[in-house]
């Protein structure tokens, strides 16, 4: 699943033209106010950038940034220059007007062939999106992010993980058939080694792993994540729609019933 929410700036919008039962659970949660869309939360994320150590003289890219919550964290830690690369156009744009900064740009591109020059950057990160792509998608992207890095340059990604690392052929058929059929976005989550293989396999050499419970649909992190203003906002708009209400619980009790076969996990690693 996307829980990145990839391009809910602009997804949002067109959530008018497609029904609750059909909308991917990305784009239904962000209608609904929810702005962390991580799958393991701020708390993952913040541990990321931190590990990732941003810092002044840092050239940055993000790709897919979503609705921008990671990218203002990055802001935060004043790199020398911050580069966003967004899919949907509008969202892009959407995004370039809510982040402020001469040093700061969002472009329209894909995360497999950015348009970006090569060994220009000295940090790449993304959160999310490599979990729905095929393993060949994976490759390309990873690739893409090695070429634009400088040597020594950190890579990081906010993912999905199985567990355990021996986790049966059959049960994960089932669990990725049954979460892309109700959240409605095709999931091909790894365990940790497949992780740490792939990213081997790309050039690039895992120096941090963390991990975190995937709990996006909880109440607990639901306060974490959007503060307690922000959690009530969004149990406010799901009650005012019963179909919408109907949906999460769904996605809830899926997110429930595999709890012990799911994780949410962080890498850093380095070009070699």
């Amino acid at each position: 699943m996307q829980f990145t929410g990839t391009h809910d700036a602009q997804q949002a919008g067109a959530t008018r033209s497609i029904s609750t039962e059909r909308m991917p659970g990305h784009w239904l949660l962000a209608s609904l106010g929810k702005r962390v869309l991580r799958p393991g939360g701020l708390e993952l994320t913040e541990h990321l950038l931190d590990k990732l150590a941003i810092g002044g003289r840092d050239h940055v890219v993000e790709l897919a940034p979503g609705l921008g919550v990671t990218a203002r964290l990055t802001l935060q830690r004043q790199p020398r220059s911050y580069t966003a690369v967004e899919q949907d156009e509008r969202a892009s744009a959407r995004l370039a007007e809510s982040l402020p900064g001469d040093f700061v740009r969002c472009l329209c591109g894909n995360a497999e062939r950015t348009g970006l020059p090569s060994e220009a950057f000295t940090v790449v990160y993304g959160e999310a999106m490599l979990t729905m792509q095929t393993t060949p998608a994976k490759m390309r992207i990873l690739g893409e992010a090695r070429r634009l890095l400088r040597r020594g340059g950190r890579y990081g990604i906010h993912e999905l993980c199985i567990v355990p690392d021996d986790a049966g052929s059959e049960m994960r058929r089932e669990m990725e058939r049954t979460l892309s059929l109700n959240i409605h976005v095709g999931v091909q989550p790894l365990t940790a080694a497949e992780w740490r293989k792939l990213l081997e396999c790309a050039g690039l050499g895992v120096v941090w792993e963390g991990r975190t419970p995937m709990r996006l649909l909880e109440p607990g992190r639901l306060v974490r994540d959007e503060g307690v203003p922000g959690a009530l906002r969004f149990t406010f708009n799901l009650l005012r729609k019963p179909d919408a209400l109907r949906r999460v619980a769904r996605m809830r009790s899926l997110f429930r019933k595999y709890r012990e076969h799911l994780e949410a996990i962080a890498f850093v690693c380095v070009k070699e």
